[in-house]
């Protein structure tokens, strides 16, 4: 990936395979600025970025797109770049609160915010290389249940996982995603743990020493737990729409100042 970003012309438009992950240094030869300017504008929402463990992780998509409308100087209006640290904070609170790991991500499955409050079993297996590129998959595979009701459901990693829908208008453009609590059966067996492993690209030894770092919830934890994923659903619907509509704003504004040229 680096070689075929370095023979690249400048002010060509990057294509990458659907799912790819960009590292800090690939977005550093793309964009051409120091890495911890990178690093301030992940933190800052400015730039699409996940925090996986302690490494920053940038979708290759969502960066092609962003270098697109920098060029053409355009007003940012994906659903990723609606969110600021609001939506962050907003899903740091209810993970707390309800004792879940929760994360925003749009229809895709592609994360928009940092996992809020990861147990100890995710932040060992988020280390391993695969993890990001399946937990994408799955949270895409919830996106495609049209049940609107969220329940929790097993997930690939073992734990449970609950999804409530974001709305803009009449579309659904993205989720919010609980996870991290124990099922019933927990922990898994020795050879469902050496799947995830093989899955994910995971050391056995220390996913079965983390096993012990996971949520567990009662009945009614869980209920409560589900109640606040669609309430929290409700209020980053609010927030998305009036970006939305402040973005368009700004589109509009831009564009008349062009005419007026």
């Amino acid at each position: 990936m680096t070689t075929s970003m370095q023979q690249m012309p400048t002010g060509a438009s990057p294509t990458f395979p659907a799912g790819t992950f960009l590292t800090t240094r690939d977005v550093q030869e793309l964009i051409r600025v120091d890495k911890s300017t990178i690093y301030r504008m992940a933190e800052a929402g400015r730039l699409p970025a996940i925090k996986v463990g302690r490494q920053w992780r940038f979708p290759a998509e969502e960066i092609e797109r962003w270098l697109r409308r920098r060029r053409n100087g355009a007003a940012e209006s994906d659903f990723d770049a609606l969110f600021t640290a609001e939506a962050q904070h907003l899903t740091d609170l209810y993970a707390e609160l309800m004792g879940v790991m929760a994360v925003v991500t749009d229809m895709e499955g592609r994360p928009i915010t940092t996992p809020s409050n990861p147990c100890g079993y995710f932040r060992t297996i988020s280390e391993a290389p695969r993890t990001v590129e399946r937990c994408v998959a799955e949270w895409k595979a919830l996106g495609g249940h049209y049940d609107f009701e969220p329940t929790f459901s097993p997930g690939h990693l073992g734990f449970l996982c609950a999804r409530a829908f974001i709305r803009v208008g009449n579309r659904l453009e993205g989720m919010v995603v609980a996870g991290c609590v124990a099922p019933a059966d927990w922990p898994p067996s020795g050879r469902v743990l050496e799947t995830i492993a093989a899955e994910v690209g995971a050391d056995v030894a220390a996913l079965e020493a983390a096993t012990d770092r996971i949520y567990h919830l009662t009945e009614e934890d869980r209920r409560r737990a589900l109640d606040g994923l669609s309430r929290l659903a409700v209020h980053l619907s609010r927030l998305a729409a009036k970006r939305q509509s402040g973005a368009e704003r700004t589109a509009g504004s831009v564009h008349e100042r062009r005419r007026a040229q």
